[in-house]
C-alpha cells in the first residue's frame, strides 16, 4: 500500500465526528450464555472529514487533498484532536508520559507506544506516525536529546539510541502522533446549494495498518 507522509489540513479535521472500532464475535449458548471473542488485536479508527468544513474554501481543499491521493489509493496522516498526544490533552508532552521498554543492555532500537489503562486492564497501542519535532526521551527519568542521543523514524515510530540503555533502565517517551488513514470512498458528492444550506458530505474516512 502507497502511503503518503502527508497530514489531512488539521483545521478541516477539527471538529470531525470519529474514534476507535473493535470488532468482537458472541456466540450465545443454549444455556443462555454467551463466548466472546475479538479476531483483533487492535482497533481501528473510522472519521467523517465532512464535519469539518465550514466554508466553500474548505471544499476546494478537501476535493484538492482527495484527488491528489487517488481517492482510496493513497494513505495519509490524520490528527485525532480527542486524542494525539501521549498525555492528556490539557498538559505538555514530557520525557517520561509513556514506558516504551526496558533496557536490556543491547537493544538499540524501541517501538513508540501509548498504553490506555482502566480498572486495571490495559491496552498497548502501536504509535507509528509520530509528528516530527514533538519526541522526547528519556532514560531512567534523564532526558535525552534528539540527534544527539536519539534518532526517530517518523514513518514507522521507531526510535533508535546511539548507545544502548542500559539493563533494567525504563525507557520512556513522550510525543504527538497522527492517525494513519485513507478516504473510505472513492466518490465526493457536493452541491454548492445544500452546502450554503447546512447540508455538509460525507467523507468517510479509515485508519490502515502500517
Amino acid at each position: 500500500m502507497a502511503f503518503h507522509e502527508v497530514r489531512f489540513p488539521a483545521n478541516l479535521s477539527f471538529g470531525s465526528v470519529g474514534g476507535p472500532e473493535r470488532r468482537t464475535e458472541i456466540y450465545t449458548l443454549s444455556s443462555g450464555h454467551e463466548e466472546r471473542n475479538s479476531p483483533w488485536a487492535h482497533s481501528r479508527r473510522h472519521y467523517d472529514a465532512g464535519v469539518g468544513l465550514r466554508s466553500l474554501d474548505d471544499v476546494e481543499r478537501l476535493i484538492a487533498f482527495f484527488e491528489a491521493r487517488g481517492g482510496q489509493l493513497h494513505g495519509f496522516r490524520w490528527k485525532d484532536w480527542a486524542d494525539f498526544k501521549s498525555c492528556p490533552a490539557s498538559r505538555a508532552v514530557a520525557h517520561e508520559d509513556q514506558l516504551i521498554g526496558m533496557g536490556d543492555g543491547v537493544t538499540t532500537a524501541f517501538q513508540l507506544v501509548k498504553t490506555y489503562a482502566s480498572g486495571g486492564q490495559s491496552y498497548l497501542r502501536p504509535i507509528v506516525k509520530p509528528v516530527e519535532g514533538t519526541v522526547k526521551l528519556g532514560i531512567a527519568g534523564d532526558h535525552q536529546a534528539e540527534a544527539v542521543n536519539f534518532a526517530v523514524d517518523h514513518a514507522t515510530g521507531i526510535v533508535s539510541f546511539n548507545e544502548p540503555p542500559p539493563k533494567g533502565a525504563p525507557v520512556t517517551a513522550g510525543f504527538e502522533f497522527d492517525v494513519p488513514v485513507r478516504f473510505d470512498t472513492d466518490r465526493i458528492a457536493v452541491s454548492v446549494q445544500s452546502f450554503q444550506a447546512g447540508d455538509l458530505p460525507q467523507v468517510p474516512v479509515v485508519e490502515v495498518r502500517i
